[in-house]
């Protein structure tokens, strides 16, 4: 008998888990996945196109909150956990659930997930969403590019929009941006990589993505996505710890899972972190790790116009999802704000629609504004709340230019950052210890 399974996700390993373990697999019967953390990505269907020759009619998606009742009324056997950057207790809170209803609890490894590749491949995973995954990425991409190795970048999936189109992406140029509908959440991941001169590829099938992305790389580079493990199989595996959030690499899954797994652990922001949580996190990957080579790591705050707002109103805009499942209550923007003394306003009052929703939510974003824009409809909360927002300046911390995308009524300042290696062992003698250079 096959056995009726739910897969528990948040559009991106949800869909990879069911194409590597269970699209081809005659022995269980995908009943239907859920979906949460991000909004307006349920009620839709994962096309039959997609699904395989078993799902003939596609597979529905639904709100996780209906679980319970999707148990029972498909008798499921197995709830499969597919999503990441949760805390360990809420993870069992979620298998509490399906074991009250009758169904077991389960989550797939690395080894029945991972892809293998024909090309050498670097992976870069974090502990936490927001601990510097992408400025690791951009970084290990000059190195290579100082080298002339031709690296093609393959980033953890964002399919928010129409799955069928975005089965297999191919990302070149900022154009391509608009051309694929990209929302902001994408922009912010890919626009920085494609201004280094990389070419991303991104999507729903990871097979089909890997072997086309294969056929314009000497190195393949993961860049993972919230604190997820790769869906390929890396050679070198570069985690990226946090000393913002110290003591998080034991506490989230699958964060705990790539701490415990890395060739390389990053300590990031030495510059604003405490050197307590600094050492905390080193003496943990002593713990769990001791082979892993350690590289310190500042986060480079660049801003040129920062000065602009000393003693200045100003509403801060940092990355979405940092602020929200990241549980980060502060960034790059609100580091460069304080530092040039100026008036930070809090956006509360200003945000309307689903803003308005997710800062009640998030209670511990006080004086900050995620740059949440998952579809134009959120964009246009996005525009409307900076805009509604009384200051002088607006604070860019995203990594996406927000002007260029919104139409803002106030100037914007940017500030951007960039990984700075402290001493030895660095990146680049890693990479060359590795044969990548």
């Amino acid at each position: 008998m096959r056995r009726n399974v739910i897969i528990m996700g948040a559009a991106g390993r949800d869909f990879h888990n069911f194409n590597i373990a269970f699209r081809n697999n005659p022995n269980y019967n995908v009943v239907c996945f859920t979906a949460t953390q991000i909004p307006e990505i349920t009620n839709r269907k994962y096309p039959a196109e997609l699904a395989g020759r078993l799902y003939k009619k596609g597979l529905p998606i639904y709100p996780e909150a209906e679980l319970p009742k999707l148990i029972k009324k498909f008798n499921a056997h197995e709830v499969v956990f597919a999503y990441s950057d949760v805390s360990h207790e809420e993870v069992m809170h979620k298998a509490s659930i399906v074991l009250a209803c009758g169904a077991g609890f389960s989550l797939l490894g690395p080894k029945e997930t991972m892809l293998e590749s024909t090309k050498k491949v670097i992976a870069v995973c974090a502990v936490r969403t927001g601990s510097g995954k992408s400025q690791t990425t951009r970084r290990i991409l000059d190195i290579l590019k100082t080298h002339r190795k031709k690296a093609v970048v393959i980033r953890h999936p964002m399919p928010y929009g129409n799955l069928l189109l975005q089965g297999c992406q191919r990302f070149e140029r900022i154009d391509d941006l608009k051309r694929q509908k990209c929302t902001i959440e994408e922009m912010e991941e890919y626009e920085p990589l494609i201004e280094r001169g990389a070419i991303v590829y991104a999507g729903v099938d990871y097979e089909k993505i890997l072997r086309a992305a294969e056929k314009e790389a000497e190195v393949i580079i993961w860049d993972g996505g919230n604190n997820d493990f790769p869906f390929i199989k890396p050679d070198l595996l570069i985690v990226v710890t946090d000393p913002h959030r110290a003591g998080h690499e034991l506490l989230y899954h699958p964060g705990e899972t790539n701490f415990r797994m890395a060739d390389v652990i990053v300590i990031n922001k030495m510059n604003t972190a405490k050197k307590k949580a600094i050492k905390e996190i080193i003496e943990n990957a002593r713990l769990v790790n001791p082979n892993a080579r350690i590289v310190k790591a500042n986060s480079e705050l660049i801003s040129p116009l920062a000065w602009k707002m000393h003693n200045k109103k100003v509403l801060v805009v940092e990355d979405g999802p940092t602020l929200t499942h990241g549980n980060m209550a502060y960034g790059a923007g609100i580091i460069v704000a304080k530092k040039h003394k100026a008036i930070i306003i809090a956006p509360h009052k200003y945000a309307v629609g689903s803003l308005r929703k997710e800062l009640k939510k998030w209670k511990h974003l006080r004086n900050v504004l995620p740059a949440l824009g998952y579809g134009k409809k959120q964009v246009a909360e996005l525009e409307s709340t900076i805009n509604r927002t009384p200051c002088d300046y607006v604070v860019d911390a995203t990594p996406v230019n927000l002007a260029r995308i919104l139409k803002l009524n106030k100037p914007a300042i940017e500030v951007s950052y960039e990984l700075e290696e402290l001493g030895k062992p660095n990146l680049e003698g890693l990479l060359r210890k590795n044969k990548f250079i």
